[in-house]
């Protein structure tokens, strides 16, 4: 007799709004909106004839139905994505699945891919440019880079490099008028912020560079913000203002010219954070 199952998405979107206790943080997690999610539990809870989910004001709690299901659901989820590595390298193709902070991966690692593949032919590597931790099982993913302070439980973590955050511009603007010869002169230039994923009393900004730099008569709160350094990085190479780029990002700008330091000092966050490595021990080596 076949297995009688009800539909694979709708016990995903399932697992995943158990999980977060959030229909919203389940349809990010799988890329749909909210709504595609509670019909996807409500066609659920029609096959089934069971309660889910109780609906509050604010929120929603498991029933004692699903409290008791889930376990052995999770157990299934994680058996799949064994059993589909399995299969993936029973196939014998090489498959490198990366998940990097969007900068990240536009600013440091695109412009070193062409030199990984000519080392390793034989593997394809996928890239899934996203800010927010990725379960490893669950999604596919091989290893990650993550910026933080490096503490990540029951993965293996390697030190990348650490974040020195210092300004700069493009050529054309550094040459121009007004002049930029010393901080104060940032008093007549657009400044470029980036709003950091994590809390910006943290994280570089203009106001620790420019304490840093003694120069109290420049506003540090002025200016655009961008979610992403890659876009206030190429604001800077579009002559549109002078932004604080952290050193490894910034390196292939500089050394071809796009971008210019006005400065040598360099700032770092008020926390030790850098980009790690990370990936689970099972697939380190």
């Amino acid at each position: 007799m076949g297995r009688r199952l009800p539909s694979l998405n709708a016990l995903r979107a399932f697992e995943a709004a158990a999980r977060h206790l959030s229909f919203t943080k389940a349809a990010e997690e799988l890329a749909v909106t909210p709504a595609a999610v509670s019909h996807q539990i409500k066609t659920l809870e029609e096959a089934l004839g069971v309660v889910l989910f109780r609906r509050l004001t604010r929120a929603v709690v498991l029933s004692e139905a699903a409290q008791a299901a889930l376990p052995a659901l999770r157990d299934g989820f994680d058996k799949l994505a064994e059993a589909s590595e399995h299969l993936r390298g029973a196939g014998g193709e090489g498959v490198l699945t990366l998940s990097v902070p969007p900068s990240f991966g536009a600013k440091w690692l695109v412009p070193r891919l062409d030199g990984f593949r000519r080392v390793h032919p034989a593997l394809d590597v996928r890239i899934s440019a996203i800010d927010r931790l990725v379960d490893f099982r669950r999604e596919g993913v091989d290893a990650a880079v993550r910026y933080g302070t490096g503490h990540y439980p029951g993965l293996r973590v390697d030190l990348l490099f650490g974040e020195v955050a210092f300004p700069v511009c493009s050529p054309d603007l550094l040459q121009g008028s007004p002049p930029l010869r010393v901080p104060a002169d940032l008093h007549h230039h657009t400044l470029l912020h980036v709003d950091w994923k994590m809390d910006n009393e943290t994280a570089p900004n203009w106001r620790m560079w420019l304490l840093a730099a003694r120069a109290d008569e420049v506003d540090p709160s002025r200016g655009p913000r961008f979610n992403l350094e890659s876009m206030a990085l190429q604001a800077a190479i579009e002559g549109q203002g002078v932004t604080l780029g952290i050193a490894a990002l910034v390196a292939g700008d500089l050394g071809a010219g796009r971008l210019v330091k006005p400065f040598d000092l360099g700032v770092s966050g008020r926390t030790s954070f850098s980009y790690y490595f990370v990936c689970p021990e099972s697939v380190a080596q």
